[in-house]
């Protein structure tokens, strides 16, 4: 029996969706990239904001076309409209055998077999559960990165957020655990580990009494073969002095910090349930760097928040051209029902946000492209992620760069790398986001 498995979403829901595949796996099933060869197809769906959530419905209506008249004989719909949508899916597309929630993943060989054989039904577990798999994952990344899942859920509940109600509350997964899983990646191969959850600042409160990124971090950094270890998604108001000590102090750990701050302006972080002000995310930013000079600092923004001000979007682009993040993203605002946010008076028009998230974007273009000039003629340590088709140079990343978010490092060589290779690199140039190099003196690493 062959499987096509589609994972749509984040990074945190892409760890779900290689549990499942290592769960299949090890059942004998085999996966193919052809629809039209599938028996089974699953969609690991997401649906966070709007356009996700388009997305993720035109992929399931888009398979359900292979049950129809294709090879297809079983379709499953896993992840977070699967739990927000359950019962509607199954309602609405006849295509679709079995649906499983968040906390379900772990049920997906057998849900697979209930399908196959017949049965239609919604697969969900109490949402504040921690599935709890017993085989290995299966590296869907290039098995030279990939990412370590610390904790689900969140306990913040943000205004516009919707995930709290998907994902459930903040359960850091055991520290034995993730070590475990991280030697497990290690010994296939993986040389960068990119912690993530819906936030990893607070990981171990609930288990250990207090925040213990930094004890995990330590831990992690005693693993042979892990070379590079990233930090994603560190609400700003929870870095505390041990952590910021061990980026400082531990050679594996990047020196890179993803912030989400939304806004800068109080009365709109206020309306947001953030639990910053504007003061202190310049507090935070500035210790960051005092102690990591050569520290990248990634944020996320949303623009066009209910009854944001055109007042309010100057002072964050003001906010925005004095603080100098190194990366940067901005989302409008998406009203997800079932919010408070969404039920704000002053909502904004789609134009409005849009105008709002370019004049952001641009401001950020001309930042980043400053910095990247500042870098032309310093040598850094990259990973090789590819070679460029037909050409004689490679795609590779610095520890300034998240796969699949932030900018890339163009080698340009006639020698031979492989994907995973770490490479002391000149940089030559830039170009808007990436940069561009040549092998140094020293050789690959």
């Amino acid at each position: 029996m062959k499987i096509l498995f589609v994972s749509l979403g984040c990074d945190k829901n892409l760890v779900d969706s290689e549990e499942m595949l290592g769960l299949l796996g090890s059942r004998g099933y085999e996966f193919t990239d052809d629809e039209a060869d599938a028996d089974v197809i699953i969609i690991n769906t997401c649906c966070f904001i709007n356009d996700a959530k388009e997305e993720s419905v035109q992929a399931i209506l888009e398979m359900a076309e292979y049950k129809k008249s294709g090879s297809c004989k079983a379709l499953l719909v896993t992840g977070c409209m699967a739990q927000r949508y359950r019962q509607e899916i199954l309602d609405e597309i006849e295509e679709v055998d079995m649906v499983l929630g968040t906390t379900a993943y772990d049920k997906i060989a057998d849900a697979v077999e209930q399908a196959l054989a017949g049965k239609r039904d919604v697969e969900t577990e109490e949402l504040n559960r921690l599935p709890m798999t017993q085989t290995g994952r299966l590296v869907t990344t290039g098995g030279h990165y990939a990412y370590l899942k610390i904790a689900e859920g969140c306990d913040k509940h943000c205004t516009y957020c919707i995930i709290p109600k998907l994902r459930g509350s903040y359960r850091s997964v055991p520290m034995e655990r993730l070590l475990a899983q991280a030697e497990e990646l290690a010994a296939q191969g993986v040389k960068e580990l990119i912690l993530v959850a819906q936030e990893t600042t607070v990981y171990g409160v609930d288990l250990y009494g207090k925040k213990s990124l930094h004890l995990l971090l330590e831990a992690l950094c005693r693993i042979s073969g892990l070379r590079w270890i990233r930090i994603l998604y560190c609400y700003p108001e929870e870095i505390y002095d041990e952590l910021i000590e061990t980026i400082a102090r531990e050679p594996k750990i990047c020196h890179y910090l993803d912030l989400p701050i939304q806004h800068a302006s109080d009365a709109v972080l206020k309306r947001m349930g953030r639990r910053t002000t504007k003061a202190d995310l310049v507090r935070i930013v500035k210790r960051l760097r005092e102690a990591v000079p050569d520290i990248m600092l990634r944020t996320t923004l949303i623009a066009g928040f209910p009854g944001e001000t055109q007042e309010q979007h100057e002072e964050l682009m003001e906010f925005i051209d004095e603080m100098e993040f190194d990366r940067l993203g901005v989302f409008t605002y998406s009203q997800e029902e079932d919010t408070p946010a969404a039920a704000m008076p002053d909502q904004i028009d789609e134009e409005m946000k849009r105008n709002w998230q370019e004049e952001l974007m641009e401001l950020q273009q001309e930042i980043a492209f400053d910095r990247a000039q500042d870098r032309i003629g310093s040598t850094v340590t990259a990973m090789v992620e590819g070679r460029v088709a037909d050409e004689d140079a490679y795609v590779a990343r610095t520890y300034g760069d998240a796969p699949n978010v932030d900018g890339l490092l163009f080698i340009h060589t006639d020698e031979t790398l492989m994907s995973g290779d770490f490479a002391r690199v000149k940089i030559t140039g830039a170009a808007e986001y990436d940069l561009i190099g040549e092998i140094a003196d020293e050789s690959t690493e």
